[in-house]
């Protein structure tokens, strides 16, 4: 049975930034489904909970015998065993897209305590500005060829509470007893892809800039159709 392709976006950014990728997919034959983690930030931690009951919120109008293939972007990929865990639908297969990776087993913190410093001079009231306010414009630029998907990937990011970034998120032991890979842009997550290919995980490297898969969708689609494939046991 031909699985259906599950894009997790970021709770940094929004959807957007996998719809692209979704149309080239779909125009391929394959079934998609992209769920939305824009409200996960409302309220009070813990927040993964909150991600994992998103993904399978949006799959419960899916067959619960579906095969599904999970591609994470980003931090999306901290999320990965909850998601895992809280699924009806087996999963085939797990593709971490410039992600950041979970641990084996334990916890996983959400970020390092280099980026909590950084980040916690630019709360107000608790709460952090959008992602790509983060960052210079000669660091945000580069991720975007298309202005008007700058816009709407920027005018959709939510303003995450610190807490999010201070979560620890429970990691199932045996997450990853299915095939796994790894999908490079670039740095300063190569690091990260080495780690991958530590792990026995098949890594493929796509050059670009962080948000490379809304520029390149159709490269990004044809490495997920073939990592994959190929990284099925």
């Amino acid at each position: 049975m031909q699985p259906i392709f599950v894009l997790v976006h970021s709770p940094s950014v929004g959807p957007s930034t996998w719809h692209p990728v979704a149309e080239h997919l779909t125009a391929a034959g394959y079934r998609v489904r992209v769920p939305s983690l824009l409200h996960i930030g409302a309220g009070e931690p813990p927040f993964w909970p909150r991600v994992a009951g998103a993904v399978r919120d949006d799959l419960r109008q899916v067959p619960a015998g579906s095969p599904v293939v999970l591609a994470a972007h980003s931090n999306a990929g901290l999320f990965l065993p909850a998601i895992r865990a809280g699924l009806d639908h087996p999963v085939m297969s797990s593709v971490f897209v410039d992600a950041a990776l979970p641990a084996r087993a334990g916890s996983t913190p959400v970020a390092t305590p280099d980026l909590l410093e950084f980040l916690r001079p630019m709360a107000v009231d608790g709460r952090l500005p959008r992602w790509t306010d983060w960052w210079d414009e000669a660091d945000v630029a580069p991720m975007f060829s298309d202005p008007a998907m700058r816009r709407t990937v920027v005018e959709e990011q939510p303003r995450l509470p610190l807490s999010y970034y201070e979560q620890h998120i429970p990691v199932p032991e045996g997450w990853d007893d299915h095939p796994c890979s790894y999908l490079l842009f670039g740095p300063p997550y190569d690091e990260l892809a080495g780690q991958a290919g530590e792990r026995g995980w098949r890594v493929a490297h796509l050059p670009g800039a962080h948000l490379h898969q809304i520029v390149d969708p159709a490269g990004t689609a044809r490495h997920l159709v073939e990592l994959t494939a190929t990284g099925v046991r």
